[in-house]
């Protein structure tokens, strides 16, 4: 498969379209020129300008991947390919939109013009391109494939409601309530969410981050201020498995980071566009097969289980950088700041509450979450945000919680638990897999596999909040025009435990014990 490549600018130029980028995104009729400016500077200030309330902040394009449900096993590889180069042009028309923002004020219809009118030719050649893949295979492609190759441009506001709405529920197994569907939300969640007194309605939303594609003031919340919205968990009925099976895999303190994502975009270098931490097997990049992962090393401690664990790295955006400030997925596309290692990172496999779990297919794909939600919408948000002493209180899906002193961040993951007994990936990565009913039920003939649970501690100090700027914020590494929202957070997994310790797994949970 070919490579994703991308001419490279140089840092001077980096610096030039993050300079512009900082611009972007101001709430309440501000363009910020400066991370650290105050939200009621005047006109009058250097590092304020007043700007149309209709200011682009992002870019929207339909998810073409998410509506392949169904490409053939032989297509798969060509059509990856592409779906990686979709990414690649919106992350292009992102940084034009960027570093453009003297021209969009000149013009009204620049951006039509200049970035989505292009973008749109650009994407139907690619989608073009994967109905020949189609074709070539003796299959026809869905014919709605015409329609997605329209991007839109969306404003400050509407970026920051896109994902508004509901919190997510929890998986079933977890303690932590029950998920829906693919993340779809159970509970009334983070609608209950108090208004922090730093940051009213009519104040500005924030500053856009240190790279200008933000996270927002308005993407933070005192956790303190936050009413409690963890459902209880459906109960364990006879017939359930009720045992836990916990491998200790370290938290990356080899750094082996990489933008790739083998799963979503196989062959591609940088498919991902933002830095992921890896644990578990320590050969995974873009070019890994199944072989590749069964000879590889692994940081867990049962060498049983060279599985591969990796999430997006959070970051403090504090004004510095780190070592990949020029690179492709790093600072090149707005994913700036100091990167933090976990201080603790747990991963248990629990049972289903209404039947025995069968054991997961050896190079079983999963992803929870969905790294695109600030334009493709929460149906499959699947982020949980906390602080320790509140999980079992409040899990936030759309903002970043502000832990109080002596607390700090938690990220959690809950995985689809339930499998259709066939497939170990499909076309869009997810309907081979599904999340449990509301009663724990696996629906559609699937049968429950022990569900793989993550708790991600952190220990950097609490973000400030104050006259409607955050400070020191953190936030999730994402594609750039996704704004590095909370509920964009995400978490993939491929099985690799060998026969023997997947079959202790199993026997493990169905006989209710707590093993390792």
């Amino acid at each position: 498969m070919g490579r994703n490549t991308r001419k490279r600018r140089s840092p001077l130029a980096v610096r030039a379209v993050a300079a512009s980028a900082a611009l972007a995104i101001g709430g309440g009729g501000l363009i910020w020129a400066n991370f650290y400016a105050s939200a009621h500077e005047t006109n009058s200030s250097p590092n304020t300008t007043k700007a149309a309330a209709t200011q682009v902040a992002t870019i929207t394009c339909p998810d073409v991947g998410q509506k392949l449900t169904n490409v053939p096993n032989a297509a798969r590889s060509a059509v990856a390919t592409e779906l990686a180069t979709l990414d690649k042009q919106i992350t292009e028309a992102y940084a034009r939109l960027a570093s453009t923002r003297q021209a969009q004020a000149k013009d009204a219809n620049f951006v039509q013009n200049a970035i989505l009118g292009p973008l749109k030719e650009k994407r139907g050649a690619v989608i073009g391109r994967i109905k020949i893949d189609f074709k070539r295979v003796g299959a026809t492609a869905p014919g709605m494939l015409d329609g997605l190759a329209t991007c839109t441009a969306t404003t400050a506001d509407q970026a920051q409601t896109t994902a508004g709405g509901q919190n997510n529920g929890w998986g079933q197994n977890n303690g932590q309530g029950q998920n829906n569907g693919q993340g779809q939300n159970n509970n009334g969640g983070q609608a209950t969410a108090a208004p922090s007194p730093s940051a009213s309605a009519s104040a500005p939303a924030g500053n856009g981050g240190q790279a200008g594609n933000g996270p927002l003031a308005s993407d933070f919340v005192d956790i303190t201020k936050v009413q409690a919205n963890v459902p209880r968990k459906a109960g364990t009925r006879a017939g359930g498995s009720t045992g836990t099976f916990t491998t200790s895999c370290g938290v990356n303190a080899n750094k082996k980071f990489n933008t790739d994502n083998v799963i979503v975009a196989p062959g591609v270098t940088n498919g991902a566009h933002h830095l992921h931490d890896y644990v578990g097997n320590q050969s995974n990049d873009a070019f890994a097969t199944n072989d590749t992962f069964a000879a590889a090393k692994t940081t867990c401690a049962n060498q049983g289980d060279k599985s591969t664990y990796y999430w997006p790295v959070v970051r403090i955006q504090n004004g510095t950088q780190d070592f990949d400030q020029n690179n492709d997925g790093g600072g090149k596309e707005g994913n700036v700041g100091q990167i933090q290692q976990v201080k603790q990172a747990q991963i248990k496999f629990v049972g289903s509450a209404k039947s025995q779990v069968v054991a997961m297919p050896k190079f079983l794909r999963i992803i929870t979450g969905d790294a695109k939600t600030t334009t493709n919408g929460l149906a499959n948000a699947n982020a949980h945000w906390s602080c320790t002493g509140f999980e079992n209180k409040v899990q936030l899906t759309q903002q970043y919680p502000i832990c109080p002193r002596g607390s700090t961040v938690v990220r959690t993951f809950a995985f689809q638990s339930c499998w259709d007994g066939v497939n170990i990936d499909s076309a869009n990565h997810r309907t081979h897999v599904a999340f449990a009913d509301a009663q724990g039920n696996c629906a559609n003939s699937f049968k429950a596999i022990p569900q793989l649970t993550m708790r991600l501690v952190y220990g950097f100090r609490a973000p400030t909040l104050q006259n409607g700027q955050i400070k020191n914020a953190y936030a999730v590494d994402g594609f750039p025009e996704q704004l590095h929202k909370a509920a964009t957070d995400h978490d993939d997994f491929i099985n690799v435990f060998d026969d023997n310790l997947m079959n202790k797994m199993v026997n493990c949970i169905n006989k209710g014990q707590r093993c390792k």
